[in-house]
């Protein structure tokens, strides 16, 4: 079954502003793995659940065309409209119903969308649209960040956070279980290409105003379901986890950078010669 979320133009301009991207360091990643089991060049990268097109940007220096796909409207206007490299396209439609010729595509990605699609039929149509040696490639990295600041406690900081991401359990879609990462594994035990990796801890540090990192958090779907079914609580309890975060640091404004560290896991997978 398919999840439909972040689909509301608030949300999908919340994903521009706040949602994260693999570092650049990832993405080099992924092309050695597809590197060492294809051969250059790279022509076309298809990213599935693209939202607003941060990973897909991405991509665009290394891929001769590269194609977003997305079933929500209103993340495809925000994409197009932040779009600015002339190889890259978007196109709206299901994750499990792709509009491209069977073996066409150098590299299938999805970045933090995997766990919303009916797993089993993308990654047959998945197969169907990659070339020989071509790579299936699925990130995801979790709520539980961890923030750090000069000359302040990491653990009473990180002791707040926790309080936030705990709040927001409740408000979790059953359908992602304690964690989606069981899911990844699932779907990496079910890929029978002999030629593939699982990658479960690769810490990713990134700078960024407190502000922006209580905004991407806002703009997970377990904080939105708590903003639909209570908008002042959800409100409130955003709130008085910046003014925490701001008292444990010992500043006053909520655009004081702080580091981000967000745990990533992935697979990549490489379609064989012969199937």
């Amino acid at each position: 079954m398919t999840y439909r979320l972040f689909e509301g133009k608030d949300h999908a301009a919340s994903y521009w502003k706040y949602r994260i991207s693999p570092s650049n360091h990832l993405i080099k990643e992924v092309l050695d793995f597809l590197e060492r089991h294809g051969s250059r060049p790279f022509e076309l990268a298809l990213d599935v659940g693209c939202g607003s097109g941060q990973g897909t940007q991405l991509l665009s220096k290394h891929f001769a065309s590269v194609v977003g796909t997305d079933v929500s409207p209103a993340q495809l206007e925000v994409a197009l409209h932040q779009a600015t490299e002339p190889n890259i396209t978007y196109r709206q439609c299901a994750a499990e119903e792709l509009p491209f010729a069977d073996s066409s595509v150098d590299l299938v990605t999805a970045m933090s969308a995997f766990h919303w699609f009916d797993r089993p039929r993308f990654l047959s149509e998945a197969h169907r649209v990659l070339k020989p040696q071509g790579c299936l490639a699925l990130l995801n990295y979790t709520i539980e960040m961890e923030l750090s600041y000069q000359d302040c406690c990491k653990h009473t900081l990180n002791q707040v956070c926790k309080e936030f991401y705990a709040a927001l359990q409740p408000y979790r879609s059953p359908h992602l279980g304690q964690s989606s990462i069981e899911l990844y594994k699932e779907a990496y035990g079910s890929i029978s290409y002999p030629n593939k990796e699982w990658h479960e801890c690769f810490w990713d540090r990134r700078v960024m105003p407190l502000s922006s990192y209580i905004g991407l958090v806002e703009s997970f779907s377990s904080y939105q379901a708590l903003l639909r079914d209570d908008p002042q609580r959800a409100n409130r309890l955003s709130q008085d986890i910046c003014d925490r975060l701001m008292s444990v640091m010992k500043v006053t404004s909520a655009e004081t950078e702080v580091t981000v560290a967000v745990k990533y896991f992935y697979l990549l997978a490489s379609k064989p010669q012969e199937t």
